[in-house]
């Protein structure tokens, strides 16, 4: 097939025609335009969309609280007490790890803490802490105050990996090269599944094989790799990672986050870590003793018992998921982003230039080649439109067209209402 042919609407709609998942994106609720139609929602790297079974789910267990009260810890449709056992398959299945090694709890922030209290440990002359440049903020505030904590000076111990001067992408081989030249001074490597901002995917496997082979120890940040991109983290052999939940999982603003920690460190009584009473072992866990006994795996690092009212939103999500399969997710992820970037390409080529690479999942960011004053105009064109993206100070957009819920048409007419804008 010719590109001018690919550029036709009418191939975006035979696309959809053609898509095994095109039922699936029922499955959720979008924000409406004036005129009643959905909106192209490209947003899903920043908050996912509502599952429609999540109302019902929360609702029953606020009716489930109504009912039986206490009592609803031990009894009803889905018993509180062993509630977040429930989301332990699904997340193992999309993080690639064995049940065990997964854990739904508290926020990606608190979970990065929590963790780096165990795996961050300096000593010697092995203290640095590797993150990329640019962070997300919160990752970055995280590593230097564990770095503040160990009484050391963020000047010496934190390591920054970032581009090179001109370019927006981390090169793979720097970061190799860096962990060849700095590996043996390097305590932790801590980095994206996927970069915030330009959508970069990290190859996790030979990061982690490369830094272990150094005697680092190494952890992810999967808040945009989580329900986006494959994962294998046991096979992989990662130490640990964390992520939220609110992104690509869908659980909901601000919904509770997940933790891996890889199976060799399930009984591992030689890691610090700040306790408490919900990672305390099962079986003893009522009879309130003051030693604490931690759960083998990622529950043992648990600390209060979860949220319910928060977990039920992503339950409802996890099963989507397990509906769609990842196999099949993750074909359309790769074509369905791919008919973006072409789009994009093709008909805007000369006016913006796209920031994230081939190895990716499904956001694609770009810059537009205007003025800082007339993109934050473009983007708030776009929405009012009915087209949600996104745009990151000072002159990136992004736009994620998600399988489970995003269509080639919505591809299609986001790249048009772009153009009529540019061009108007």
């Amino acid at each position: 097939m010719n590109t001018p042919t690919l550029a036709l609407r009418s191939h975006a709609l035979a696309l959809d025609d053609a898509d095994p998942l095109k039922a699936i994106r029922h499955e959720f609720l979008r924000p409406r335009r004036a005129d009643g139609s959905d909106v192209a929602y490209l947003c899903g790297h920043s908050l996912g969309l509502e599952p429609r079974r999540a109302v019902t789910y929360v609702n029953e267990e606020l009716e489930e609280w109504q009912r039986l009260a206490v009592e609803g810890h031990f009894n009803g449709r889905r018993p509180w007490l062993s509630y977040h056992e429930r989301l332990t398959p699904p997340l193992a299945r999309l993080a690639g790890a064995l049940p065990l090694e997964v854990v739904a709890m508290n926020s990606l922030t608190v979970n990065l803490h929590l963790l780096l209290v165990s795996f961050y440990r300096p000593a010697g002359n092995r203290r640095k802490l590797l993150i990329e440049r640019p962070a997300f903020p919160s990752d970055r505030y995280a590593a230097v105050s564990q770095i503040l904590a160990h009484g050391l000076d963020p000047a010496d111990a934190l390591l920054e990996i970032g581009p090179r001067e001109g370019e927006d992408r981390i090169r793979e081989e720097d970061v190799m090269l860096l962990l060849d030249r700095e590996g043996e001074a390097i305590a932790t490597v801590l980095l994206p599944g996927v970069q915030y901002l330009t959508g970069q995917r990290f190859d996790m496997q030979a990061i982690t094989r490369a830094a272990q082979a150094k005697g680092c120890v190494v952890g992810f940040d999967l808040a945009h790799a989580i329900g986006n991109v494959p994962l294998s983290l046991h096979d992989w052999n990662v130490d640990f990672a964390v992520w939220c939940s609110y992104k690509y999982l869908n659980g909901g603003p601000g919904a509770i986050g997940g933790a891996f920690v890889h199976e060799r460190h399930s009984r591992d009584e030689t890691l610090p870590r700040f306790a408490g009473w919900w990672g305390h072992d099962k079986e003893t866990r009522f009879r309130m003793g003051p030693d604490f006994q931690a759960l083998p795996g990622a529950e043992g690092w648990q600390l209060s018992n979860p949220p319910i009212l928060a977990m039920a939103p992503l339950l409802a999500s996890l099963e989507i998921f397990d509906a769609a399969g990842n196999e099949r997710r993750a074909t359309k992820a790769t074509q369905l982003t791919g008919y973006l970037e072409f789009l994009l390409r093709e008909k805007l080529g000369q006016r913006l230039d796209i920031l994230t690479p081939a190895a990716r999942g499904s956001q694609v960011s770009f810059r537009v080649r205007a003025p800082s004053a007339v993109l934050k105009s473009l983007h708030g064109g776009l929405q009012t439109r009915g087209f949600y993206t996104d745009l990151r100070e000072p002159d990136v957009l992004r736009a994620t067209p998600v399988p489970l819920y995003n269509s080639y048409i919505e591809a299609w007419e986001f790249v048009a209402g772009l153009e009529a804008l540019l061009t108007a």
